[in-house]
């Protein structure tokens, strides 16, 4: 079956997920969190990128970012996905054991306005939702505790929001986000359709030739993300 066409258009905003081969767990202890977050950081001196999301779970990572050039969310990610491999195989001493991944990174184009907080809010809580902490700032290996908790240097990968934080961020982030919400930004992970309001969306999708992707909107999974 031939490969879909992958929306690599520079000046974007784009959320991107990559998941662990069989949904394995990758990530084991703080070295696996820091190196990747390392190569995170190495890749966005290799290639124009703009970090202003991500988290890294134990067994997958979300990156909401912004390329400048066509063609180059592919490089990046290619340099990010690769690299990662061959060191975390060659840390564990089983190279050519396998594949990390379960196969291509999954991307979405998103609007520059209030879905962009919106989404933002679905990567950094993920970790709460996951019950793996109290808090959405309390895990480590995200966006949100390099904010709130970071030194210097740790927030230099971030760049600054499009759009201005709420005052409230951290209490509205740590709030369940509503069904309506939740089923939009799946669907737009599972058929990498363009993620905004529907003006938008169809405007965005018939400039791309995205259309196909707009179709079967479905119902949010039990398991979330």
């Amino acid at each position: 079956m031939a490969r879909s066409l992958r929306t690599d258009i520079g000046g974007q905003i784009y959320h991107v997920l990559n998941r662990a081969n069989a949904k394995v767990k990758i990530f084991d202890n703080e070295n696996d969190y820091r190196l990747f977050e390392k190569l995170l950081e190495g890749a966005t001196t290799k290639y124009e990128v703009k970090i202003y999301a991500y988290c890294v779970m134990p067994n997958h990572w979300h990156i909401l970012l912004k390329t400048k050039k066509d063609g180059e969310l592919s490089k990046f990610m290619s340099w990010l996905t690769n690299t990662h491999t061959k060191k975390w195989h060659s840390l564990r001493e089983t190279t050519g054991e396998g594949h990390l991944y379960q196969g291509r990174y999954k991307s979405f184009i998103c609007q520059d306005n209030d879905y962009f907080l919106t989404l933002v809010r679905y990567i950094e809580r993920n970790p709460k939702k996951a019950n793996l902490v109290p808090n959405s700032e309390d895990w480590k290996w995200s966006s949100v505790w390099r904010r709130t908790k970071g030194d210097r240097q740790k927030k230099n990968l971030l760049s600054p929001w499009i759009l201005k934080e709420p005052e409230n961020y951290l209490f509205f982030l740590n709030e369940p986000q509503t069904e309506q919400e939740l089923a939009k930004i799946e669907h737009a992970i599972k058929k990498g359709s363009p993620y905004g309001n529907d003006h938008w969306t169809i405007r965005i999708a018939k400039k791309f030739n995205l259309q196909s992707k707009l179709r079967n909107v479905g119902r949010p999974k039990k398991d979330g993300l």
